[in-house]
């Protein structure tokens, strides 16, 4: 019998072989002329081994795609059980409850006993966030917020939360979900919303994890209050809240009592518990704040940082590496000595950059940077540094905080840049602003904003609370702690006057106090600069001598021992050379 031609499949009369001449019969035939039944066979045989390597290319990607989706996607993660049920109270807030064990049967209540304890939960921390859940009252809390106990406690927390923000990198890398957060200034009200909205269960019970972006004093007259709730909330659940450093978390801008009087962290210190002491938890404080990272990633696509990208280095392939060698105990405003000029400037850019407005753009230099607006050094930066910096990093978005926005989030630089406010007070925004954070859930963002309608459970008046029936002193530790802002001249309030800021002189703010410096001096333009000498604050109460902050007692040695006299703490790493 005759043997029979072999024939190509289908493919392959379309495929890389038809194009060498192999793509049917009639084409073979062809070109192989009066070539021999071995030579087809032979050819046969190549066709066959091609098909072979092709079908196993092909099952190896499939393969290699399989793998790299689980990766990506659900990475396998061990779930420890912690046995403890947690009850929601009354107030609606989760709280621990009890054991899983006392219902089970005996052989699964011996498993659970013999599971390792959980965390262990840190006892002041927990009062500090039961006690931030009680401000809706700020004035059965006037006594505490007003006294020596109450100092004594942020040291605490600072001596606590120190040392977990220096382990941190410079710059996290975190993954979704995530809640970012922007500017708080010291609003407690605000703070609240997110409060009862976003994590009402408390932290520990919301999925996800939070950011916040910096500037927590300054401006808001509750700086104190939502310091020490946000570093008691990172000491219960360090690997969920994740905090930032803004350019208000700088002594030179925090310690400006000249510019902005009451409302300046330093001021609001020492008024609250005596010039001494006062001082002692506005360096303990500016002891943690030297310790806060600078920057985020999210996914590895979206940058978080609290006002802008950095300038590149020379020879820098990397701005991201750039942030991660800042030493993790920085100064930077002033500066410690081991500081270099390279770090202060990768930090100060991180902290103080806007983006350029459209008119500033022609201005730019090559890099795409240029001097900003604030002014003392500070720059912006323009579409091309923008470009630039995403397509380095291989990412697709920048969110920041920094400058106010009504809306609460804003969107600019041809939709890659955010801008995410989370005060609706003491900016000048009327009475319309609104407050916002951006949720990255997976592959979205999705905006929150609080409506200016909002109103939650926290005190919404100042002076409806009946003043003539409260002693002098009553009166004196809630003007104090923010809750009272002016006496009526008569002595008796009008009936339920709804608490507004007067927008009016909130837009004047920014305004030197007298004996102060000119607005835009100094390394910060409008919001910072050195401080001015003599002249009155705006409280009236004489100058406040800040001479000597900006002295050594920020460097690394102080903090150690800063805390080792005052709480008996003792840090671990004492004698660590800073990153």
């Amino acid at each position: 019998m005759e043997k029979e031609e072999p024939t190509l499949s289908r493919r392959d009369t379309h495929g890389p072989f038809a194009r060498m001449g192999l793509g049917s019969n009639t084409s073979s035939k062809a070109s192989m002329g009066g070539v021999g039944a071995e030579e087809n066979e032979r050819l046969h045989c190549v066709i066959t081994e091609k098909d072979a390597a092709i079908t196993a290319l092909q099952f190896e990607v499939q393969r290699l795609s399989n793998e790299l989706a689980s990766h990506t996607r659900v990475a396998k993660r061990e779930h420890p059980l912690e046995p403890v049920i947690h009850l929601v109270d009354e107030q609606g807030s989760g709280r621990p409850g009890g054991h899983m064990g006392r219902t089970a049967s005996m052989a699964t209540a011996t498993a659970l006993s013999s599971l390792q304890p959980g965390r262990k939960h840190d006892e002041m921390a927990q009062r500090v966030i039961r006690m931030f859940k009680a401000l809706r009252t700020p004035k059965e809390h006037a006594t505490y917020l007003t006294s020596v106990k109450f100092a004594r406690d942020m040291l605490r927390l600072c001596a606590r939360a120190g040392p977990i923000f220096e382990n941190e990198p410079r710059c996290l890398f975190i993954q979704s979900p995530v809640y970012v957060f922007g500017d708080i200034h010291g609003n407690l009200e605000d703070l609240n919303f997110f409060s009862d909205n976003i994590w009402k269960l408390g932290m520990n019970l919301t999925a996800g994890k939070f950011l916040f972006l910096g500037d927590y004093v300054d401006r808001g007259m509750s700086g104190l209050e939502c310091l020490a709730y946000l570093f008691a909330l990172k000491i219960e659940n360090p690997d969920k809240i994740f905090m930032l450093r803004g350019n208000h978390e700088l002594r030179d801008v925090n310690g400006w009592v000249e510019h902005y009087g009451e409302r300046s962290f330093l001021w609001q210190c020492q008024d609250r518990f005596g010039d001494d002491l006062g001082e002692e938890v506005w360096e303990g404080c500016n002891a943690v704040f030297d310790r806060l990272p600078l920057a985020s990633v999210i996914d590895h696509d979206i940058f978080c940082v609290h006002g802008g990208i950095p300038r590149p280095l020379p020879e820098s392939t990397s701005r991201v590496q750039d942030i991660l060698c800042v030493p993790s105990v920085a100064g930077v405003c002033p500066p410690n000595e081991y500081e270099t000029f390279e770090s202060q400037q990768v930090a100060s850019d991180c902290l103080w950059s806007d983006p350029a407005r459209d008119n500033q753009e022609m201005s730019l230099d090559a890099t795409g940077f240029g001097e900003s607006l604030r002014g003392g050094g500070a720059i912006c930066f323009g579409a091309k540094a923008i470009d630039d910096f995403l397509a380095q990093g291989n990412l697709s978005y920048i969110v920041r905080a920094h400058e106010a926005h009504s809306e609460g989030v804003s969107l600019s630089k041809g939709a890659k840049v955010f801008t995410v406010f989370s005060t609706s007070k003491d900016h000048g925004q009327g009475k319309g602003a609104m407050c916002g954070c951006i949720l990255v859930d997976f592959e979205k963002l999705l905006v929150i904003n609080r409506s200016s309608k909002y109103k939650n459970r926290y005190i919404h008046r100042r002076d409806s609370l009946s003043l003539a029936a409260l002693s002098l002193d009553d009166r004196d530790k809630l003007t104090r702690i923010g809750v009272v802002t002016n006496h009526p001249s008569e002595g008796v309030p009008e009936d339920d006057e709804e608490y507004e800021e007067d927008e009016d002189d909130e837009e004047e703010e920014d305004e030197v106090r007298e004996g102060g410096g000119s607005a835009g001096s100094g390394a910060a333009g409008q919001d910072s600069g050195k401080k001015g000498g003599g002249g009155e604050a705006a409280n009236g109460k004489g100058v406040v001598d800040v001479v000597g902050h900006n002295s050594s007692a920020n460097s690394r040695d102080t903090f150690d021992g800063y805390y080792d006299q005052r709480v008996d703490y003792s840090s671990d790493d004492e004698g660590k050379t800073p990153r």
